[in-house]
């Protein structure tokens, strides 16, 4: 069965919603010291990679539904930890939802957006997307790194992993209707 773009990218979106949380789990071991203390990041530490993510992914959504760019890197802030899991969290998995409410042929599409310097741009559509979920994964990388460095375990986020986990549950499904 072959997978079309709509499926490819909703399923991509699922992933960074259970990549995620592998993450938080390993980073909640770790006291908020750690995750706000500078750790010599590219977003200083932790916790602000983590909203960094959140900022991203906010701004190309509004891009690809043609809204207003929300903020900047620095305006949007999550402070509290909870809040801030909760917001990614919450922001995939809304993602996801309106990936699966677009029309097939909206991934062949082109959008226009301004720049970060207010530039007027193009971009495909499904480019665009690759950088939401390439971004997100890239700095989870990096935030692991950091983790591990101080004392948290490694968590296990590769794509085939979450694959494993999603036949697991099928399968447990079908099993369960049986």
């Amino acid at each position: 069965m072959m997978t079309t773009l709509k499926k490819h990218f909703i399923y991509q979106a699922d992933y960074q919603h259970w990549a995620n949380d592998m993450l938080f789990a390993a980073l909640d071991t770790l006291d908020e010291d750690a995750r706000q203390g500078n750790q010599g990041m590219v977003f200083e530490n932790i916790h602000k990679s983590m909203n960094h993510i959140l900022v991203v992914t906010r701004n190309w959504m509004a891009r690809l539904k043609q809204e207003n760019q929300i903020v900047g890197r620095e305006e949007l802030f999550v402070a509290d930890w909870k809040e801030l899991k909760n917001a990614l969290r919450l922001e995939f998995r809304e993602t996801q939802r309106w990936l699966e409410a677009q029309p097939e042929a909206f991934f062949d599409e082109q959008i226009g957006y301004l720049s970060a310097d207010n530039q007027p741009r193009q971009i495909w559509v499904r480019d665009a997307l690759t950088h939401i979920m390439t971004h997100a994964a890239h700095l989870r990388g990096q935030v692991t790194a950091v983790a591990v460095r101080l004392g948290a375990a490694a968590p296990e986020m590769d794509y085939l992993f979450y694959k494993g986990e999603m036949e697991k549950s099928l399968e447990h499904l079908r099993a369960t209707k049986d």
